[in-house]
């Protein structure tokens, strides 16, 4: 199986792909450079931030939502909302749920204390979901299950969901490197990121390993549909492979801006 370049670009820490299907681009950013990166099959172009940016997500109105160092804001519009934790904290992965809704999961820059959180943005305030985390990292959803990764860990876990969350448990456990982003794909099958590991591993809905996809490369950081392609970040590159199954696109966000929103310096 070939897994070929996406883009001949470098990167510090690339995470965070989104395929946004109205927009016809993959959207993903560079963490530590503070860049939104989009790419339409031909074109790559990179807009600088001024500041961290650890996630991003189409909006249904053809808007850009990003998760800034210390607030979310649109790409195009204004602030939305700050972030409640300090300096040394930043915005991790974030994605948004069936309802359109966004998740966003923070870590401590020390990447070993138990201060982070995850939180739901339902377009006016941030609402707490889980607290005591270290590395909140990827999430996914698929029918009445939403997947949740917390990096220490090293395991998927599972949650009942209904539009809320509960009855947290182990689903999977990934035994190569440590768990990062995730996606799913049109089977309801899980693919992990193995950061540390060299390879994405693909997870049953019993939990149990499917496949692995071997790469070029010891740090992916996440995994993502685009078309009928898997593409893949890692700290550095973006890979593009055929796994011989194809994914949803992102799901938008359902943009519920304040009417009081600033403008942001976000571009």
């Amino acid at each position: 199986m070939s897994v070929d370049l996406l883009v001949d670009s470098t990167f510090v820490l690339a995470e965070g792909p989104r395929w946004d299907a109205a927009g016809g681009r993959l959207l993903w950013v560079d963490i530590e450079r503070g860049e939104l990166h989009a790419w339409d099959g031909a074109t790559h172009d990179c807009t600088q931030l001024g500041t961290r940016v650890g996630a991003v997500a189409p909006t249904e109105d053809g808007d850009v939502l990003l998760a800034l160092q210390d607030r979310l804001a649109l790409l195009d519009g204004g602030t939305l909302v700050p972030f409640p934790w300090p300096a040394e904290v930043r915005a991790n992965d974030g994605n948004c749920d069936p309802e359109g809704r966004f998740w966003i999961g923070s870590m401590p820059l020390d990447e070993h204390s138990p201060v982070a959180e995850l939180y739901r943005f339902d377009g006016v305030s941030l609402v707490p979901q889980l607290d005591g985390l270290t590395i909140s990292n990827g999430m996914g959803w698929q029918g009445p299950r939403m997947y949740f990764i917390d990096t220490p860990t090293g395991r998927i876990d599972v949650f009942d969901y209904d539009g809320e969350i509960a009855n947290r448990r182990t689903f999977a456990r990934v035994d190569r490197g440590h768990p990062d982003g995730m996606c799913l794909d049109d089977e309801g099958f899980v693919w992990v990121a193995c950061h540390g590991g060299g390879c994405v591993q693909r997870f049953a809905p019993d939990g149990s390993l499917d496949r692995v996809l071997e790469l070029p490369d010891e740090s992916p950081t996440c995994p993502c549909f685009f078309g009928g392609a898997l593409v893949v970040t890692s700290r550095s590159r973006i890979w593009i492979t055929d796994v011989g199954v194809g994914g949803p696109p992102a799901q938008p966000f359902r943009s519920v801006a304040p009417s009081e929103a600033e403008p942001t310096s976000s571009r």
